[in-house]
């Protein structure tokens, strides 16, 4: 009788140790293609791709090498990510589940991403919900161990060049396509070799949609090869025509359409075809205008070709137009609005750059964006509080401008830019009752009329966005993309041989756009 109780207690023992630990690394088929995701734990652009890929990672199981790693700077535990410090313990919670409990990644990553801004706090309750050992977790988190995690994570997108999230590569290529879970298996399969795993046999290819661009090789800032990269991202089969208005076919082609005349560039066409793509069409839907037999997708294009030509600025459509804007040496502008993460990072970068450039001519003005007027009101992105603090920032920059003194005041919000608590920052000089009685009357609507009056006529919705010498637009977050453009307009300004820090996360689609 006991050799009987010894065999099934042996029996048992070796049925537990053959029994595959959902939380161990899952072992991995021949040919299993290698996924890597490089993104920040709360922002959108990532969360929306991990969202998106999860369907085609629970369907290839095996046969997919899926990592994600994060995108910040620092070590030894003083970490700076875009959203903040909650940002990095997020991140810091997900690399542990990926050291300690590989195979349940993936569904902790979509717990936490269900309250994203919650990702440095519900860890725990996710990690109960998959299951995954907790105190193991606790230790690595609040200790040593997260934060070399984090460093080593850190160093890995730098390496692989990541700055903005997401950053994605499917079989050591990047990926720019689309984000929906049949693009993602798609995209996945094709890159596996033969015989390709079962669900690979029955996935429906995308119908094909023409898409004709138009721009010009003389806007500086056009950017057509980032504008098709993002069709590719939300079409599944785009058939691509590129002309440009500086050729002869372009401007042909350009001069048939429609009220030509009024048109700006770069233009992006769809025609019939577009209906067939239903998730395309869907989510493209509110940016389409009729033009004509085509429809127009309206992406706030600024550039007037007719303005860049022999003459052209002497037409009355170009009046106003940056192509026709007279230049002022040595100044800088910067649109924002004041709750944008990206425009809060542009402003923090400013204290280097004018810092660099003390003791030079260098002019620095703040501008904001939202809708609306003094007299119905105002709209921005980011609400009601937006508008408030956008108002008291040009309040502060009215009274406080000599010496660019409001920008003690700026950097002081950007570090709890959400808070309403701003009196705390309106201390040691400044007149918080002066700038609250500006902000909440007449003065501030005026002030804010006026900022927008100059972003609406020049058609900057996204921030951030700078004007070198009032006529240069650029993009970019940090200092040194800030001084090299100051310099390229201004080469004999003190302080362009020096070299300032460099971007941690890139600014995804041209930022915050209104």
């Amino acid at each position: 009788m006991r050799r009987v109780f010894i065999s099934l207690a042996l029996c048992a023992t070796v049925l537990a140790a053959c029994k595959k630990d959902p939380a161990a690394a899952p072992k991995l088929n021949p040919g299993a293609v290698k996924v890597e995701f490089f993104v920040m734990s709360q922002c959108p652009y990532g969360v929306q791709v991990e969202n998106g890929v999860k369907d085609a990672l629970d369907k290839l199981g095996p046969d997919v090498d899926f990592k994600v790693d994060f995108i910040g700077s620092g070590k030894d535990g003083a970490f700076t990510s875009l959203h903040g410090p909650d940002e990095v313990k997020g991140d810091m919670a997900q690399l542990c589940v990926a050291k300690h409990s590989p195979g349940l990644l993936v569904p902790f990553i979509a717990c936490q991403n269900k309250t994203v801004r919650e990702v440095a706090r519900n860890w725990e309750s996710c990690a109960g919900e998959v299951k995954a050992p907790l105190a193991a977790l606790k230790t690595c988190l609040e200790g040593d161990e997260g934060k070399t995690l984090v460093t080593e994570s850190f160093a890995r997108s730098a390496a692989r060049g990541a700055r903005g999230s997401p950053t994605m590569f499917i079989a050591d290529k990047p990926y720019n396509g689309r984000r929906g879970s049949l693009d993602f298996l798609r995209a996945i399969c094709g890159e596996h070799a033969d015989p390709k795993p079962a669900v690979c046999q029955s996935i429906p290819e995308p119908p094909k949609v023409n898409v004709t661009v138009i721009s010009d090789a003389r806007c500086t800032d056009c950017n057509a090869d980032r504008l098709v990269g993002t069709l590719k991202s939300k079409i599944g089969n785009p058939v691509l025509t590129q002309l440009d208005y500086s050729q002869a076919e372009g401007r042909k082609a350009f001069d048939e359409l429609p009220g030509a005349e009024e048109l700006m560039l770069p233009l992006v066409l769809f025609d019939d075809t577009l209906k067939a793509d239903s998730a395309a069409s869907g989510e493209l839907a509110r940016f389409l205008k009729p033009l004509g037999t085509k429809q127009r997708l309206e992406i706030g294009a600024a550039y007037q070709p007719a303005c860049a030509n022999e003459g052209g600025c002497a037409l009355p459509a170009c009046k106003g137009t940056l192509a026709c804007r007279p230049e002022t040496t040595n100044t800088l502008d910067v649109f924002v609005m004041s709750q944008c993460p990206y425009g809060v990072q542009a402003l923090n970068s400013m204290e280097e750059v004018l810092k660099n450039f003390k003791g030079t001519p260098l002019a620095f003005n703040v501008n904001y964006i939202a809708n609306g007027n003094a007299k119905a009101g105002f709209q921005s992105l980011h609400g009601p509080a937006e508008v408030e603090e956008d108002l008291r920032e040009l309040c502060v920059i009215k009274k406080y401008g000599k010496d660019s003194r409001y920008m003690d005041y700026i950097l002081c919000r950007n570090k709890e830019i959400r808070s309403t608590d701003w009196q705390k920052c309106a201390v040691a000089g400044f007149d918080a009752k002066a700038i609250k009685s500006c902000a909440e009357g007449d003065e501030g609507k005026r002030l804010l009329e006026e900022s927008l009056t100059l972003s609406n006529s020049l058609r900057i919705g996204a921030s951030p966005t700078w004007l070198a010498n009032g006529k240069y637009k650029f993009s970019g977050v940090d200092a040194e993309t800030v001084k090299r453009n100051v310099c390229a307009h201004n080469p004999g300004l003190k302080g362009c041989d020096k070299n300032l820090s460099t971007a941690t996360g890139a600014t995804p689609q041209g930022g915050c756009t209104q």
